[in-house]
């Protein structure tokens, strides 16, 4: 049921986040489309009213009350020093189920080694506020500037080191960079304006949203395995069986045979279905997940 105009403002991160942070959404059960050149993507629930935004700027946006919640990195919370209540971990990235990470680099041939050698030098980087405040923590002085962008090209010609984000290091090696230390490890946050979370029906929505997002992460390269197996057999064939709790034994209507269900990962079913054959199964069927909530 509808409850009469209540919107919920939710922040969507565009860039790189957007086509992940869409497909977990779908996954989720929410149909999100976004137009070429729109920044109000349109979601088939009638309670979310949605915003394209860059994942740096959401946070600040969530904490003036300008967007009720959004989706953004804790590396941006960081960044902004916003004020908000942080409703949900997502662990997702753009190539994957990962952190990312802030991560000072240099030229493969630079003499810097360590943090310490970062004393007097210069440094290039987007998120100018982190790193001041991992070098203060540090008692390292060097200057700080911000990148507009092709940070990892600035180097050593421009600057001595850089702060730079990535996922797999792949950008940072094609440049010839290598990562003296690790700022911060960051995964997306869902997240909430204070005064929309004192909001019973707003607290709600999002919580809502959580969990059917947090159940879609879950299910990710998770499958249902379903099989039946003489009842005999039931033991040696779950003995073979991971799960993510006990295996679900159903009686069939043929008596002595009973169907069996489990949640696994999906690479382990390449692994295991032999010798589930072997030990008895019968009628092995796999089918894909869009949530596993707990």
């Amino acid at each position: 049921m509808v409850a009469r105009n209540k919107k919920l403002i939710l922040g969507l991160p565009k860039g790189s986040l957007q086509e992940a942070t869409f497909s977990m959404m779908q996954k989720a059960g929410f149909q999100v489309e976004a137009r070429s050149r729109s920044y109000f993507p349109t979601v088939d629930d009638p309670e979310i009213e949605a915003r394209l935004l860059r994942a740096q700027e959401i946070a600040r946006y969530v904490e003036t009350g300008h967007l009720d919640a959004g989706i953004t990195g804790y590396d941006w919370i960081v960044e902004n020093n916003a004020k908000v209540v942080e409703v949900a971990e997502l662990v997702y990235a753009k190539q994957g189920l990962r952190a990312v990470r802030w991560v000072i680099a240099v030229p493969n041939d630079s003499p810097i080694r360590s943090v310490k050698d970062l004393r007097g030098k210069r440094i290039a980087t987007e998120a100018v506020g982190l790193t001041k405040h991992f070098l203060k923590s540090r008692g390292i002085k060097a200057q700080v500037e911000f990148s507009w962008g092709a940070t990892e090209v600035k180097a050593p010609a421009l600057v001595d080191a850089i702060v730079e984000l990535t996922e797999t290091g792949s950008s940072l090696r094609a440049n010839n960079l290598r990562i003296v230390e690790t700022i911060l490890e960051s995964t997306p946050r869902l997240i909430i304006n204070k005064t929309s979370w004192k909001d019973a029906w707003k607290r709600r929505k999002v919580e809502q949203l959580a969990m059917l997002l947090s159940g879609a992460l879950r299910a990710e390269n998770k499958v249902l395995l379903k099989l039946n197996v003489r009842a005999g057999k039931v033991a040696a064939v779950t003995k073979i069986l991971p799960s993510l709790h006990a295996p679900t034994i159903s009686r069939l209507a043929d008596d002595g045979w009973v169907a069996v269900e489990t949640v696994i990962d999906e690479k382990v079913v390449r692994d295991i279905v032999q010798h589930l054959k072997k030990a008895g199964a019968e009628g092995i069927i796999e089918l894909p997940l869009n949530k596993v909530i707990p």
